[in-house]
């Protein structure tokens, strides 16, 4: 079986794969203080269950990368390992100027999204960050949009303002908020929804310039949940799409 590690700034996704089927997955707290035995013990409390014969890896955190290598080195040395890093076949070109730039995790979602849904295409991965990355139709990275992630600015609102608090990201039952705790919802939720439709639109109209059809809108992340009900681009909902994309890699690096 295929264990596949995305590891995020703020959260490490695992799942198993047999096969092509995503048997069981996990979301653990990224610390990238974690040593590679503290990594071992809570990887092997999860997978204990399941004979690993295979590992895909992605990380965004040098620092956790440089601890799972340690830990793949001791635990993990019969099995065949598979890092998104240079050197690595992803059948992904980037059509990019710092192709060295792109993160790893963008890669595999192009793959994946490309593989699944065709192009051309919108990656939404509402993380840490909500990245919004296109996919040609041939499957090449095109470039995209960053900005800030849905959970760091609610909370560097609340360490910024003195009246505002953290508040449960839930849809609020009007855009109009009658109290501190509605309106501070509906800003994050209708306002994240919002900016991601006027950069899909946006990123549609430079699309038309070179490619026919209209893209499919794909949200991943771990907090997409939030957006893909009111979002009015968003077309399909993938939360498996990282996870995916490293089994392609890895099949592809066999």
């Amino acid at each position: 079986m295929l264990l596949t590690i995305d590891v995020g700034n703020t959260n490490t996704v695992l799942g198993i794969f047999d096969g092509e089927d995503l048997t069981r997955s996990w979301r653990v707290k990224t610390d990238p203080r974690s040593t590679a035995d503290e990594m071992w013990l809570q990887y092997r409390s999860l997978v204990e269950d399941y004979t690993v014969t295979g590992l895909s890896i992605c990380s965004t955190v040098p620092a956790t990368l440089r601890e799972l290598r340690s830990m793949i080195k001791d635990y993990f040395s019969d099995v065949r390992i598979t890092i998104v890093e240079p050197g690595i076949k992803t059948g992904v070109p980037l059509l990019v100027d710092n192709p060295k730039e792109i993160g790893a995790d963008r890669i595999v979602n192009t793959l994946a999204a490309h593989t699944l849904f065709g192009g051309p295409a919108i990656v939404v991965d509402f993380g840490t960050s909500t990245n919004l990355d296109v996919v040609s139709p041939k499957g090449e990275f095109l470039g995209g949009a960053l900005a800030p992630g849905i959970e760091i600015s609610v909370d560097a609102l609340a360490a910024r303002a003195a009246q505002l608090r953290k508040v449960e990201l839930i849809r609020p039952k009007n855009v109009i908020g009658k109290n501190t705790v509605e309106a501070l919802q509906s800003g994050t939720i209708f306002g994240f929804a919002g900016q991601v439709d006027g950069l899909v639109d946006r990123i549609t109209v430079e699309l038309a310039d070179s490619y026919s059809g209209t893209p499919k809108v794909i949200a991943t992340g771990g907090l997409a949940p939030l957006i893909i009900g009111v979002s009015e681009t968003i077309t399909d909902h993938e939360p498996d799409l990282t996870l995916i994309g490293l089994r392609l890699i890895h099949e592809r690096n066999a």
